[in-house]
């Protein structure tokens, strides 16, 4: 009788594990933060691989509007590969542009999809794309630097330390970066980014109390970059542990996760 009570209770876990949605909160302080971007928000949302929360993603989207950002970026693994339905992820692109503006980079999983199209049908609704490209965020008299690195799986020549300083060059101003991999740390300390934001890893999709992930693609077992916040030098890099599932439908003790970071003037 206790084990059948344990083993409802613990199916029960699992399942709300997987569908109750989390808000993780980061500031992060830098005196290169302009004052014009004191307390100026960016939420994330990363490996959404399809997944659905509500109908149409309601529960998701009113999540976001929630956190009244200024800007939303999508890190990746928007679609996925193993069930593709890029009318999800374009519905959602719809909804979340009426919130903020939206900015997007490739994961993985659309270097194996018909990703032009998904492309094409991400900026007909109004997001904007960062493929290796960077624009510039301005307030008032303010400006930081927004750079979207593309994939691994879709870089041919240029290593993502010389895509990075490629569009860092000549320009001292507060970045931030996106990018899929959070495996790439060191490149992004060593050319001097401020804030990287990266997922891919889901949080190692299996999370031990007082361990972190269980494993993650790239880094095996026990990743040492699985969630959270690092830090070395001037550089910060957040790892979401995303959204949605991808081949292993559940995860475990590692509930879904919208990011959500405030700069602040230090």
């Amino acid at each position: 009788m206790l084990t059948t009570v344990f083993a409802l209770c613990f199916i029960g876990w699992v399942i709300w594990g997987n569908l109750s949605l989390e808000v993780t909160r980061y500031t992060i302080t830098s005196d290169r933060i302009p004052q014009d971007f004191d307390n100026f928000r960016i939420v994330q949302i990363s490996d959404l691989h399809n997944a659905q929360f509500g109908t149409d993603n309601s529960r998701l989207l009113e999540k976001i509007r929630k956190q009244k950002p200024d800007i939303i970026v999508i890190t990746g693994d928007f679609v996925d590969f193993y069930k593709t339905n890029i009318s999800v992820s374009v519905s959602f692109a719809r909804q979340a542009v009426q919130i903020a503006p939206v900015y997007y980079i490739p994961g993985n999983h659309e270097s194996g999809i018909d990703y032009k199209t998904l492309y094409s049908e991400l900026e007909s609704v109004g997001v904007t794309l960062l493929l290796d490209e960077g624009v510039k965020m301005e307030r008032g008299q303010s400006y930081i630097h927004l750079l979207g690195l593309v994939d691994d799986s879709f870089r041919k020549k240029q290593t993502v330390k010389e895509a990075l300083l490629s569009l860092m060059a000549n320009d001292d101003s507060y970045s931030v970066v996106l990018s899929h991999q959070p495996k790439h740390f060191d490149e992004y300390v060593a050319c001097q980014a401020d804030l990287v934001l990266t997922g891919h890893i889901h949080g190692g999709q299996f999370r031990l109390p007082f361990v972190g992930g269980l494993y993650a693609p790239g880094q095996g077992i026990f990743p040492k970059y699985d969630a959270g916040l690092f830090v070395e030098g001037q550089t910060n890099m957040i790892i979401s542990r995303g959204v949605g599932p991808s081949r292993f439908p559940f995860r475990l003790n590692n509930r879904p996760e919208i990011v959500v970071v405030t700069l602040k003037k230090g």
